[in-house]
């Protein structure tokens, strides 16, 4: 295989663009992806043509737009290219059909934008995100808006914050005297996931139902030893990704890095950076594909953040990065960074928009599962903070402490064997507890859910630097001594949000007291997390920078405070079912074994080999009462749901939560004591070591 043909042979790219279409028209689209030109919808007709002809090479009989509802998935209407042409057909796309489709808008999300009976909605052609070609149908990359024009996606307001930071952006650059056609985010989302074997997987109502099992006491070994980090490849693991590369590649999809994560039966896949919308698009790509090829090897692929108690959950790195079309990465410190005052105004914007706009950063990657996750010793804790490591750290203290900079230069290291090349070292170490670390050249925002959508955290972050890059112009823009007052402002922006830098443990016991000091917000769970939407400073922002209307930022937080009750409320529900229909009359078949062992001992007058019997069947017994009550209390606080997303999502948080957990605790401590033949599903050591 030759993965240099392979690389993009699904994907409507630049090469075909160039060969297919004539050249004023490959001109006109080029500038519309490079540039951000409005799009020129004369051009629209021989585009569309030509992705047809391209995609009826390449099998396809259908097309679809493909777009992004509030949902964390995908969605697709397939249409053919048919056409009546007297008593035969003809294949067809026109510049229309290309540019412009209508999905019914009424059954996806709104969050009370749109009523049900309020239908029409429009998906609109992404040109700067490439078309592809998959099972048969030609996927067109679109947005997605209603009648009255709100957006019902993520792709639009990802695709107007980027507008937002290259505008602000360039304004900002100008002061410094260096001109550009455009600035872009970059992002290299890193994939966590698990794999278990797909028998076993169909024999658990909880995985097939809600992603995560809502029962299960700890194997006897779980990741103690660390031996599953970095491990060998098992050879069903290695042909699965494998395969899954391959794929990806003729997506055009940088898939760079594969290996095993910390957990058993955990995995990573990292990409190449590419810029964000495109990282975006591809990603829902990735797990779309991920699952899909999974069932081929008898596979399930578990994106859920947390699938398995007391081992490491899965999260998604999103790698931020901000550069200009000439490739000057903006987050690039230089050799010197003391003496390159333009990163050091962008440093301080974007600190300081970590710091002020925190709760709509925490509330971005705010869900269900990703609450299990934050503050494990997987995932970063739930208090946002920035890592700046020991050279920037120690320059920004300087600064605003007013202590004396002594530059840390790398230096060549050695293992101390002959034979081991010199090799550098960074001038700082990494710091894995961190939400918003940085790392050489750009930020790892580490607090993303391993099955959310990448737009989320990064429509925040591309909105709130623009914002600060904004205030930054207005306040130097004028300024007749330039040099000095860059220096203040950005020593006063240091000074005011030194606050949200920490560079130490964020898994100490001692973070959470100092970070309630600091003032820093501690939103444990997305019930307390999400109202940081409805925040008058923070509707403001988004409005200003024109990506999204008052209406929309409401309209979401009210989407993801009902998404987390209907994922607890069905969560709940299976697990009274499960623990009703499965676990006590499984419990109770065993106690009555053990009660017939024990008659038939004291039959035989062996009065003295029942006790152990005895006391196992009256413990089984007491807990078999009393997860019948938690059930019952479960149920009864399901029930007396109060009105309204708010005080909804506060019950499920706070009162639904700790039932599910006493629950489980009940049924795990059961599982240890009963007889593995009568315990009615497979266990962990099941899931977790099945796959060979």
């Amino acid at each position: 295989m030759d993965v240099t043909e392979l690389f993009g042979s699904n994907v409507f790219g630049d090469e075909v663009m160039k060969n297919s279409l004539p050249k004023e028209v490959y001109k006109s689209l080029r500038k519309t992806i490079d540039e951000g030109e409005p799009l020129d919808s004369s051009i629209a007709s021989a585009v569309a043509n030509a992705m047809k002809d391209w995609a009826v090479k390449k099998g396809a009989t259908h097309y679809t737009h493909w777009f992004q509802p509030l949902t964390n998935l995908t969605a697709e209407k397939h249409d053919s290219f048919i056409e009546p042409s007297g008593d035969k057909v003809i294949m067809q796309l026109t510049g229309k059909s290309l540019i412009v489709g209508e999905p019914d808008a009424s059954s996806f999300p709104s969050g009370g934008t749109r009523a049900t009976a309020a239908a029409r909605g429009y998906t609109a052609w992404d040109p700067t995100s490439p078309a592809f070609v998959k099972e048969g149908t030609l996927y067109i990359p679109t947005v997605f808006v209603s009648y009255t024009g709100e957006t019902l996606d993520k792709k639009a307001p990802l695709l107007k914050s980027m507008t937002a930071l290259d505008t602000q952006s360039k304004r900002l650059l100008k002061l410094f005297g260096i001109e550009c056609r455009k600035v872009s985010t970059t992002v290299g989302p890193e994939q966590e996931y698990f794999l278990i074997d797909e028998d076993v997987y169909l024999q658990r109502k909880d995985l097939i139902l809600t992603g995560r099992t809502l029962f299960g006491a700890p194997p006897s070994r779980g990741q103690e030893l660390e031996d599953h980090y970095f491990g060998s490849l098992k050879t069903r693991i290695s042909e699965y990704m494998r395969d899954l590369d391959e794929t990806l590649w003729s997506y055009g999809i940088f898939a760079k890095t594969k290996h095993n994560e910390v957990a058993p039966a955990q995995h990573e896949l990292a990409p190449v950076f590419t810029t964000t919308n495109v990282a975006v698009d591809d990603n829902q790509l990735t797990m779309e594909l991920m699952k899909k090829i999974a069932q081929k090897h008898h596979l399930v692929c578990l994106l859920h953040e947390k699938p398995f108690e007391g081992v490491n959950g899965s999260g998604k790195h999103n790698n931020w990065s901000l550069s200009t079309d000439g490739g000057l990465n903006l987050l690039d410190p230089g050799e010197n960074p003391e003496n390159n005052p333009r990163f050091m105004l962008i440093l301080a914007c974007v600190i300081a928009a970590v710091d002020k706009y925190q709760g709509v950063l925490r509330a971005s990657v705010a869900s269900a599962g990703n609450d299990h996750r934050l503050g494990a010793n997987e995932a970063p804790p739930a208090i946002i903070s920035v890592y700046l490591g020991d050279q920037l750290g120690a320059l920004v203290d300087s600064i605003v402490l007013g202590r004396a900079y002594v530059p840390k230069k790398a230096v060549p290291g050695s293992i101390g064997v002959p034979e081991s090349p010199i090799f550098p070292i960074d001038t700082t170490d990494r710091n894995r507890t961190s939400p918003f670390a940085f790392t050489g050249n750009k930020f790892e925002f580490r607090m993303l859910g391993s099955q959310a959508s990448v737009a989320d955290p990064n429509i925040v972050l591309n909105t709130i630097a623009a914002e600060m890059f904004s205030e930054a112009v207005d306040a130097l823009e004028g300024a007749k001594d330039f040099e000095k007052a860059c220096k203040e402002y950005t020593e006063k922006l240091l000074k005011e949000h030194h606050r949200i830098i920490f560079n130490y443990n964020g898994y100490g016991p001692e973070w959470e007291p100092e970070a309630e000091r600091r003032g820093l917000l501690n939103n444990k769970t997305t019930a307390d997390a999400v109202p940081e939407f409805f925040k008058r400073e923070n509707i403001d922002v988004f409005v200003k920078q024109g990506v999204y209307t008052e209406k929309e930022v409401v309209a979401r937080a009210n989407i993801a405070l009902e998404n987390y009750i209907k994922t607890i409320n069905i969560e709940a529900l299976t697990m009274a079912e499960m623990a009703k229909q499965d676990i006590w009359p499984a419990v109770n078949r065993y106690i009555a074994e053990i009660c017939s062992v024990v008659a038939a001992k004291r039959a035989v007058n062996d009065s003295f080999a029942c006790k152990a019997d005895v006391a196992i069947a009256e413990q089984l017994s007491a807990m078999n009462d009393a997860l019948a009550d938690a059930v019952k209390k479960l149920e009864k606080d399901l029930f007396e749901m109060p009105q309204g997303e708010g005080p909804a999502s506060e019950k499920m948080a706070h009162v639904v939560v700790p039932d599910m957990e006493e629950v489980r605790r009940l049924a795990d401590g059961m599982e240890k004591l009963t007889a593995s033949d009568y315990w009615p599903f497979p266990t962990y050591t099941d899931l977790l070591y099945s796959v060979k």
